[in-house]
């Protein structure tokens, strides 16, 4: 992956706030405020995605980003981003906006989740339900008895 690549994207996401780049797993991933909402894997910058922009990405005919996991492809949700936004900044902002919306929610999903499992450590434990008491009737040596056959009443005799 060449720097240069890395500075022209730093470019183009310059209007959208101040980005930063940190090496991971080969590439780049491209932060702001802490979250990241893009990476950069062999001179190509993907946006984050989610269930909310993901039709966005599609229509534009982007990508999904995937690669070889264990002899299967795993894919994340991130985007090719369009090859016209890659033109100019301005082209670029509304799609960085989309991917770090993205990200925004996905973080929010994350912390509900944290927030939940600390609340559940917390919580006092649960009472086990006791276990039901059933009669069973002890027959050692001795042959149980057949079920009694219910009598059919009759009228008594006057």
């Amino acid at each position: 992956m060449s720097d240069g690549f890395i500075d022209y994207v730093m470019e183009l996401l310059g209007p959208f706030g101040t980005v930063r780049t940190r090496r991971m797993f080969g590439g780049h991933g491209v932060y702001l405020d802490g979250l990241m909402f893009a990476i950069v894997m062999e001179d190509t910058l993907y946006l984050k995605a989610d269930e909310m922009n993901r039709v966005e990405f599609e229509q534009a005919g982007c990508e999904i980003f995937g690669y070889a996991r264990q002899g299967r492809r795993a894919t994340l949700n991130f985007f090719r981003a369009p090859e016209d936004a890659m033109e100019s900044p301005e082209l670029m902002l509304p799609w960085a906006r989309t991917a770090y919306a993205a990200a925004l929610r996905s973080n929010a999903k994350k912390q509900v989740a944290g927030q939940a499992r600390a609340a559940a450590k917390l919580a006092p434990p649960k009472k086990k339900a006791a276990p039901a008491k059933t009669f069973v009737a002890k027959t050692v040596g001795k042959k149980a008895a057949p079920p009694a056959k219910a009598q059919k009443s009759r009228p008594r005799p006057k």
